[in-house]
């Protein structure tokens, strides 16, 4: 298999993609416990085991997941990027709209604070 580096957006973009999807998200907080084979982690989702592979092969293109064949078994780890990417991209947006809301706070505390004055006046 042909690796290929990808831009930095292009990461976050497949990541996204990745965990848009519920089985895979529940296959990652499966995986948060400890590592598990294609069998253990298709097992609560009653999906075949190729129908489940497809799946962790969608999160390990994103980073999100390593396998290693391991005697018959494929077993699956959290990958090493642990959502760095994405992590880092929702912290700035956080940053960004935690200070817009504090700014919007002060204008109205300002605001209440003027219009408080005027009516006592």
């Amino acid at each position: 298999m042909v690796h290929q580096t990808l831009a930095p957006d292009d990461r976050l973009d497949q990541a996204f993609a990745a965990l848009s999807d519920a089985t895979r998200r529940g296959i990652l907080t499966q995986l948060g416990r400890g590592p598990a084979t294609i069998g253990e982690l298709a097992e609560p989702t009653g999906m075949t085991l190729t129908g489940l592979k497809k799946h962790v092969q969608v999160l390990e293109d994103a980073g999100l997941v390593t396998t290693a064949k391991v005697g018959r078994s494929r077993e699956c780890r959290l990958g090493t990027e642990r959502l760095d990417d994405v992590m880092s991209w929702i912290g700035f947006y956080q940053r960004l709209w935690e200070r817009r809301l504090d700014g919007l706070d002060a204008y109205f505390t300002l605001l209440n604070g003027t219009t408080q004055k005027g009516t006592e006046e």
